[in-house]
């Protein structure tokens, strides 16, 4: 697990630290991102900050298949095609002004 993010780097629970280009989560049917709550990821409520599946709270940081994410069906497989695209391109302009 990480207990810290900042700029390109990460913090695993042991201490070390290590630079990444790219961090993917993939947390099952039922969101449980508890984990990022001591990054200030979430609001009160357990649920992420962000617009439209992109963080508003930690640069290079996105999210997909979040209920009501954008419309709907992001949730679904049959909508979350969609919006991973839209968050892959904006991964990738990202990574490319850093």
């Amino acid at each position: 697990m990480l207990t810290g993010i900042g700029g390109a780097k990460v913090t695993r629970a042991d201490g070390r630290s290590e630079e990444v280009d790219t961090i993917l989560l993939a947390t099952g049917y039922r969101p449980d991102l508890a984990y990022l709550s001591p990054l200030g990821a979430l609001d009160e409520h357990g649920h992420p900050i962000h617009r439209e599946g992109v963080s508003l709270t930690h640069p290079g940081l996105a999210y997909v298949g979040l209920e009501w994410q954008r419309r709907l069906s992001p949730n679904s497989l049959r909508g979350v095609g969609r919006d991973a695209e839209r968050i892959a391109r904006h991964l990738a302009t990202h990574l490319a002004r850093t």
